[in-house]
């Protein structure tokens, strides 16, 4: 049987990431029946599972060099989704983050985008800036630097306030360096989009400060300081081409995909953060003295 080359492994799949990854894994089932056939290397089918998110492809054309069937894949796929690994491995790698002190609360900046749905389906709508075509919007909150802590879908015609709240209450408890975990920024920034007398109020009932944009009296330059970082937190998701049209019928499993999308982005930081120590803790050369 075929397996996944070790090069796109662990560029897919860095040791580091798995290493999140293997203690959030469901265990594995066995068939109360009995007979079946062993369980697949579960690291080939993470793989072919991030290789589908990253590449865009369609489950049937997965490549046959991971040594999984495009059903066995899809099938894991659908089982870790209902157990919710995608969900705590973002919030895993953001323990890590916060561990290191590397997330700004400072603020959270909040923003939407959205995509064709192709085949429709659950958390769809007519998008009203495509001709009323079905459409889904991605929702993302982030920290001040841009760093994704919260992710959500709706259909395309939903509003972007009407994800402010949920987007707020799903920020998970976050490992800090010092005391206890944190899951509140200190000021959430937003567009005109999310202004309204009850968002006001429902963030200062929760000690967060508004810097939302008022309509006909604000501009959007200012408020561009800190927006194009979330347009760039969105840009990197979009980075994952199964992202950039939805082709899943199941809201959760376009919901599944963002979160890995997610929990990937979030670890591609933490990984420029390993490097990075580990090349400051290399000893210096000799300096060059011009003799032999």
């Amino acid at each position: 049987m075929a397996v996944v080359g070790v090069d796109l492994s662990q560029r897919l799949v860095p040791d580091g990431l798995w290493e999140l990854v293997v203690p959030l894994m469901p265990p594995f089932s066995s068939r109360p029946q009995g007979g079946g056939t062993a369980p697949l290397d579960e690291r080939a089918v993470f793989t072919a599972v991030v290789y589908v998110l990253s590449s865009g492809c369609a489950w049937r054309h997965l490549p046959e060099t991971f040594g999984v069937s495009p059903a066995t894949a899809h099938r894991r796929f659908t089982a870790w989704t209902k157990a919710g690994l995608w969900r705590r491995l973002h919030r895993a790698v953001l323990d890590e983050l916060g561990a290191r002190g590397e997330l700004d609360w400072t603020s959270a900046i909040v923003d939407a985008a959205s995509v064709r749905a192709k085949k429709g389906g659950a958390l769809t709508g007519p998008n009203p800036v495509e001709r009323g075509k079905k459409g889904s919007k991605l929702h993302v909150l982030s920290e001040a630097r841009g760093i994704p802590l919260a992710v959500a879908v709706s259909g395309a015609n939903t509003h972007d306030s009407q994800a402010l709240k949920p987007l707020i209450r799903g920020i998970p408890a976050v490992r800090s360096r010092r005391g206890p975990r944190r899951r509140r920024p200190v000021k959430l920034r937003a567009d005109k989009a999310y202004f309204s007398a009850d968002h006001l109020a429902w963030l200062r009932e929760r000690g967060i400060i508004p810097r939302i944009a008022r309509p006909g009296i604000e501009s959007s330059e200012r408020l561009g300081r800190h927006r194009w970082k979330i347009e760039r937190s969105i840009a990197w998701l979009f980075g994952y081409r199964r992202l950039a049209v939805r082709y899943e019928r199941k809201g959760s499993h376009f919901l599944a995909f963002l979160g890995l999308a997610a929990a990937l982005t979030c670890y591609k930081k933490l990984a420029k953060l390993a490097t990075s120590d580990i090349l400051s803790a290399r000893p210096r050369g000799r300096p060059r003295t011009g003799f032999a």
